[in-house]
């Protein structure tokens, strides 16, 4: 069977591994664990625009990683640290630490790295102080509706 262009079209087997070819293309960046360090909870990352993160530093307990770009700060968290949680904009939650849109040279750089050998900021103190800085409810505080 011929496509109305003329041309045949692609097989099942052709579009799979197109699709695999793009994928392996454009493999995820992720933020590193530094030497030393081992992520036992695995790992996943809250990336804050630069200016409302320097606010957010002070206001926390305990700071794990952080790392840095031009733009944005991205704090390590455990994974699944998303579950039941809707971080407040402009966060962004990264599962498995993945910076979207960075390149192999593209990594943002160890701003701070904390004492002690597990990487992890804790995330409800996180998450309250980006509430705060944004005038969010947080989640667990806001009307339930049946």
């Amino acid at each position: 069977m011929r496509a109305a262009t003329g041309m045949r079209p692609l097989g099942l087997d052709t579009v799979v591994r197109l699709q695999r070819g793009r994928q392996a293309a454009a493999a995820p960046v992720r933020l590193p664990v530094p030497d030393g360090m081992t992520a036992p909870l695995g790992c996943d990352a809250v990336a804050v625009p630069a200016l409302l993160a320097q606010q957010v530093l002070p206001r926390l307990p305990r700071v794990g990683c952080v790392y840095a770009d031009e733009t944005h700060w991205w704090w390590v968290v455990p994974s699944d640290s998303d579950y039941a949680l809707e971080w407040p904009a402009p966060a962004r939650y990264a599962t498995g630490a993945v910076v979207p849109g960075a390149t192999g040279t593209g990594v943002p750089r160890l701003l701070h790295r904390p004492d002690g050998t597990v990487p992890y900021t804790p995330p409800i103190p996180l998450y309250l102080a980006l509430c705060r800085l944004t005038d969010t409810t947080p989640t667990w505080s806001r009307p339930v509706s049946a």
